[in-house]
């Protein structure tokens, strides 16, 4: 499928879907991009590699984003604003096409993922805060929706096992609630 045609795709599944909200006052609330964009004629999504100086998920893959500042009118602002602290993408480059169900981690955090086209015909010159980031990693979005890329891992939740999924490129390991809402993101997509 053509990268134009696959976010025609990933902008109509979003305005479609109504992502379910968590009532959990005792979890933080915090926002994370699912960020998507052509790159080399595919459409790639981003994560993040965490430095061990953070405070939460050292050295994870994870999609940018944090927990909500006070100054912050709405969630959405959250993922922009973190986006931009993490690694310098403008918020004006970022186009939001809607959220996914909200999350809650096992680190207590109520996280709404949101999607965002950013806008970028050639390479996007990120900057990274070396203090909580690593690197940038892009993964093409044909590789994450292929079902043999995926697989189930066994983690315990609450004192019982589940089967969660899990993906894995070019050493990167994508687990927990990273893989979590990317899972749903591709099933949505499908």
């Amino acid at each position: 499928m053509a990268a134009g045609e696959m976010l025609g795709r990933i902008r109509q599944a979003l305005t479609e879907y109504a992502p379910r909200r968590i009532e959990d006052l005792t979890a933080v609330p915090a926002a994370v991009l699912i960020l998507v964009y052509e790159r080399e004629g595919e459409v790639h999504v981003l994560f993040t590699e965490r430095t061990d100086q953070v405070e939460h998920h050292k050295g994870q893959i994870c999609f940018p984003g944090g927990t909500r500042d006070q100054a912050d009118n709405c969630l959405k602002i959250t993922a922009l604003r973190e986006t931009y602290e993490e690694i310098g993408v403008r918020p004006e480059d970022v186009q939001i096409v809607g959220h996914l169900d909200e999350i809650v981690t096992v680190s207590n955090f109520r996280v709404t993922p949101f999607v965002g086209i950013l806008d970028a015909k050639q390479e996007y010159p990120f900057v990274l805060n070396q203090r909580e980031v690593a690197q940038v990693v892009q993964i093409p979005l044909v590789f994450l929706m292929d079902e043999r890329n995926m697989e189930l891992e066994v983690r315990e939740q609450n004192g019982r096992p589940i089967l969660t999924p899990a993906f894995s490129y070019n050493n990167h390991r994508i687990w927990g609630a990273t893989a979590r809402m990317l899972y749903q993101f591709i099933e949505l997509l499908r």
